[in-house]
């Protein structure tokens, strides 16, 4: 399916017509060599009104969608798990898959979509929009070069808010079904990804979740694990959607010689023993005055979500690994899911990662 030569454009269908499918719909609007064919929804009206809006066709079935000739890559923009079904249709009919976050709600249920498309010779990527910020690009050469020294501490924060309507006024959120967890899993996965895709390999767990700010849904909203990594530096995460009125997400890097701070898509810490002139070039000082996402869903940009498909996209027309692909995105389910047993037995979790 690596067929399309320069000049050709990628036909992307969208499967799932709710807030995050917007997102991706303007992503393929803004991204060169791509264009929308077609979407498929629940809501046969709602689908009408989404290919209006976006000058692309209604289809009334997944399968419709996925066999259609023109139809190279589809993006999975469904709840959390309702992921596997549409990326087994996409593989069947021999079409590349970039699905939202998470790639799917446990690691057995991704592991299947990676056997799928393994099979099928085509390609499986997941968004994680936020490994595109251009303020993570002195993080990584920092951390290549060992500027940290021995690293000694990371921590992801997610201090976000929702109300209650958000999810009582849907038939997935909260649910174990459905979102396959909670704060965790739907809003604080993008900065444990991070962890993940930045840090050594997490090697040990212990945590405590609640859902006191949010009574009567399965899952949490409320969540704080200790963090053990292989080398010896420990870490934090904390998430959740019951802190009022919500703020930045943080992520925090240390070692014995030097330290990052990352807030939102900022850098406000970057500092090093062995100091450089370029250094304070990173910083910013500037107040931050909305946190995207924090209280609105909604509150957030598509270019980082145009950045990761332009990537998907350039890995296809150039046979090269695309960085986000199953196995990458595997990684902070697995996390997650130990954070979740370790709350639940009350014991010290050795993630599993295989």
């Amino acid at each position: 399916m690596d067929r399309k030569e320069n000049g050709h454009v990628w036909g992307v269908g969208i499967v799932g017509t709710g807030l995050i499918a917007h997102f991706h719909a303007r992503a393929v609007a803004e991204t060169p060599g791509a264009r929308l064919v077609a979407v498929c929804g629940r809501n046969a009206a709602r689908t009408a009104a989404f290919a209006s809006t976006y000058g692309c066709e209604a289809v009334s079935s997944l399968e419709d969608l996925v066999c259609r000739s023109e139809l190279d890559v589809l993006m999975i923009a469904t709840p959390s798990g309702a992921h596997l079904d549409a990326a087994i249709a996409a593989a069947r009919a021999g079409k590349h898959v970039l699905c939202e976050k998470p790639l799917e709600i446990s690691r057995a249920r991704i592991d299947t979509m990676i056997h799928a498309h393994r099979e099928a010779g085509t390609r499986l990527g997941c968004i994680f929009q936020l490994r595109y910020m251009s303020a993570l690009e002195p993080i990584r050469a920092a951390l290549r070069e060992g500027r940290f020294g021995t690293l000694t501490y990371a921590g992801a924060y997610v201090p976000w808010w929702r109300d209650a309507a958000y999810y009582h006024d849907s038939s997935w959120r909260g649910t174990w079904k459905g979102d396959g967890g909670g704060a965790l899993m739907n809003q604080a996965i993008h900065m444990i990804d991070l962890l993940c895709d930045l840090l050594p390999p997490v090697i040990s767990v212990s945590a405590h979740v609640s859902a006191v700010g949010h009574p009567g849904i399965e899952t949490e909203d409320s969540a704080v694990a200790s963090l053990g990594f292989e080398g010896g530096a420990v870490g934090v995460v904390y998430g959740t959607t019951a802190a009022w009125p919500g703020q930045a997400k943080r992520l925090e890097i240390s070692g014995t010689d030097g330290t990052a701070v990352l807030t939102d898509d900022r850098l406000t810490r970057f500092s090093f023993r062995e100091a450089r002139d370029s250094d304070s070039s990173w910083v910013s000082h500037a107040p931050c005055e909305t946190a995207a996402g924090a209280a609105q869903p909604g509150a957030m940009s598509h270019a980082l979500h145009a950045a990761c498909l332009g990537a998907f996209l350039e890995s296809l027309q150039n046979g090269t690994p695309f960085a986000i692909c199953g196995e990458s995105a595997r990684r902070p389910v697995a996390l997650i899911e130990a954070i979740y047993e370790a709350a639940r037995t009350g014991q010290t979790v050795r993630p599993n990662p295989d």
